[in-house]
């Protein structure tokens, strides 16, 4: 049995003997776990930014209709939950898998979303920075119904759109604590949703022309260059398929930093590619779903991805720019039958209790949904796990 498996079959055992806890125990947390992810500033010359991360926001109508009281969508018990950890980064990203087009398109779920623009209010307020609308789900409402989100989007102050814009420009730079990031963002499909001739870099899609010529005009404005990607075969658990794998090498061949995957709405692993340029790519193929009411176990477990990005400057060299820590803290999206309570929780948070409720259980009937699941699951990702917030000094697990 590897070390992986192990770790797995030693925490299992753990946590099912604490069936009368909610939580682990905070004696064996402090045996099982030892400080990470925090990064001390050296000296005043050495620049710390934390980015996080997350997936697939899906709302589908049941989310949509159990939030609404007297035509008013309150969505922010959702994130209650994680939204202490999310406004604790310096910098933040959700890929929102629906349109805000407004109530004249009419709210929708699937197949073709649209969701109340007071979601986008929500988000902001979470934390969340850099919005994402290339996916496949950015027409659902026509290109009119993208620029209305487009324009709605622009009213809000907090939140930056990447991958959709009027003109067609999709690259954004941000600079914060004195480290500059550059981001770009790509689709795989549209879901047969035709882009309007007289923009069709409206939604930026995924075409290796395009992208080598984005990249490097970004790369060098830049000091970490970070693309979202949405791509890759829905539901392909922890191992990504072979043309998201021939993506992520074709952009590491072109020196970009971090790679953000979502699409397949279940994790995926993370893989470190090398570059010409002798660094590395940091490339996470999915990080799953993050609220949604898909129904299925592997569906409501998704990740915040973490990442920590530094910058040493000296006056006699070129800046030292590297990634000094990454992981994934584990989420879990709830909801109970009638699909009501839909809230995320970070895997440590959630309960024997929580579960027991939880509309996959209940519903669905999967009995296979547990904890032991989710945990092999999580480590086959191939990357630190986070099992408590990590911007405290944090544990971690010793396999």
């Amino acid at each position: 049995m590897n070390k992986k498996l192990i770790g797995v079959f030693v925490l299992a055992v753990i946590l099912f003997s604490c069936r009368n806890s909610k939580h682990i125990q905070p004696e064996i947390e402090a045996e099982l776990f030892t400080p990470v992810f925090i990064s001390d500033l050296i000296n005043e010359n050495h620049h710390t930014l934390t980015f996080l991360a997350v997936g697939d926001n899906l709302f589908h109508e049941w989310i949509i209709n159990t939030f609404r009281q007297d035509d008013i969508y309150d969505f922010s018990p959702i994130y209650s939950e994680v939204k202490d950890i999310i406004r604790k980064a310096d910098l933040t990203f959700i890929n929102q898998e629906t349109v805000m087009a407004g109530e004249r398109f009419g709210y929708s779920g699937f197949p073709r979303f649209n969701t109340p623009q007071s979601l986008a209010y929500t988000l902001a307020d979470t934390g969340f920075e850099i919005m994402n609308l290339a996916n496949n789900h950015a027409l659902d409402m026509g290109s009119a119904g993208l620029y209305a989100t487009l324009d709605f989007l622009d009213t809000i102050d907090e939140l930056t759109v990447i991958g959709a814009r009027r003109s067609g420009e999709s690259r954004r730079i941000i600079t914060r604590n004195n480290i500059t990031l550059g981001f770009l963002a790509y689709t795989f499909s549209l879901n047969g949703m035709p882009i309007p001739s007289n923009n069709p870099n409206l939604v930026s899609m995924i075409n290796r022309n395009t992208m080598t010529k984005e990249i490097s005009e970004l790369r060098p404005l830049c000091d970490f260059l970070i693309v979202s990607m949405h791509w890759g075969d829905e539901y392909m658990l922890i191992e990504p398929v072979s043309s998201q794998k021939e993506l992520a090498l074709f952009l590491a061949e072109n020196n970009v930093d971090l790679i953000i995957g979502h699409h397949p709405h279940v994790l995926q692993r993370v893989e470190k590619l090398p570059r010409p340029d002798g660094k590395e790519t940091l490339c996470f193929y999915s990080l799953g779903n993050f609220a949604s009411n898909q129904r299925e176990k592997d569906r409501v477990l998704g990740a915040m991805m973490l990442v920590t990005f530094n910058k040493e400057s000296s006056d006699s060299s070129e800046d030292k720019l590297y990634i000094s820590d990454s992981g994934i803290l584990p989420v879990v999206c709830h909801f109970e039958p009638g699909f009501l309570n839909t809230k995320l929780y970070p895997f440590y948070s959630y309960t024997n209790e929580l579960m027991e409720k939880h509309f996959v259980r209940q519903v669905i009937g999967d009995k296979e949904m547990s904890f032991y699941y989710y945990l092999s699951v999580i480590y086959s990702l191939e990357t630190e796990i986070y099992m408590r917030d990590p911007f405290i000094p944090q544990p971690s697990l010793p396999f």
